[in-house]
């Protein structure tokens, strides 16, 4: 075991800590001024005509002259910002309840189950999620758009999110289910409960935490994603709110408030469900990480 020598000052780790903390949360700092100045230039302060350099010291740090939530309101209300977060919303939270529930299903299946293919079925999700979503952006176009024509429609994406959510999931859900008892199941058993029921009464109250983590993950997947929804939304009233934020800074406008504000109300909710599910986070993370 190493000690820690003694004597050893703290204050130049501190002082590294803080400079880095600095430096990580000071874009955030610009897009919260930025949106509360009210402008929509990145120029949140005025410089005068004959600037001194402590105006210039201070036209950097991310401050502006006045607040105001002019920002907020307009792009709410003069801007389709609104239904682009319901678009956002309703895919997200279909995308999580389907990918949740076959996630869950097949998890247990590998867990508790022994059947041909088994061991390969699990290494084909594991080796799914070596490649980058782009390589599979052209096949799904095709099957979505030109065989099911199910291209600019939210059960579409649903569809395509869900999916590519699926492999992660249930490699963590099975993880969690393999360090479940099996005597609980084998005593429901001997009492006469089914299968179903096992799964539904016992399996699943028990593995609250891993389901809560996995429903984060899926929702926290479809509410960022860009690059499928620019792909399979073509009309303005079904694009979801990253898709719709990019149309604020463009080659014809350059709205930085209106992003900024966006970009804010985007992460609320993202914000709310980790605060909700924190209690779960932890031991959803680290139960199905060892088995025993």
């Amino acid at each position: 075991m190493f000690s820690r020598r003694e004597g050893i000052p703290h204050w130049p780790l501190h002082v590294f800590l803080v400079i880095f903390t600095f430096f990580t949360i000071y874009p955030l700092l610009w897009v919260v001024s930025i949106a509360f100045s009210g402008k929509q230039s990145l120029a949140i302060t005025t410089l005068p005509e004959s600037p001194t350099m402590m105006d210039r010291v201070r036209a950097i740090v991310p401050w502006p002259e006045t607040w105001s939530l002019s920002n907020f309101t307009s792009v709410m209300t003069e801007q389709p910002f609104g239904s682009w977060l319901l678009n956002s919303a309703i895919i997200a939270l279909g995308t999580t309840v389907v990918g949740v529930f076959l996630a869950c299903t097949a998890a247990y299946a590998f867990s508790r189950f022994k059947f041909v293919g088994q061991r390969t079925g699990m290494m084909a999700f594991l080796v799914s999620q070596m490649f980058p979503g782009t390589l599979m952006l052209i096949p799904l176009y095709i099957i979505l758009v030109q065989l099911l024509g199910l291209g600019n429609s939210r059960l579409g994406l649903m569809i395509v999110y869900a999916t590519t959510s699926i492999p992660f999931s249930v490699w963590m859900l099975k993880g969690y289910f393999d360090t479940i008892p099996k005597d609980l199941e084998e005593a429901a058993l001997m009492e006469g409960a089914s299968v179903g029921k096992i799964f539904w009464t016992i399996i699943m109250p028990l593995a609250k935490p891993a389901v809560a983590v996995t429903a984060l993950f899926s929702f926290m997947t479809a509410w960022n994603e860009f690059i499928l929804a620019a792909t399979f939304m073509d009309q303005e009233a079904m694009y979801t709110a990253p898709v719709g934020l990019r149309f604020f800074v463009g080659g014809y406008s350059q709205q930085w408030g209106y992003f900024s504000a966006g970009a804010i109300i985007v992460s609320i909710p993202v914000v709310i469900l980790f605060l909700f599910l924190q209690k779960y986070l932890v031991s959803g993370l680290t139960a199905g990480s060892v088995k025993g």
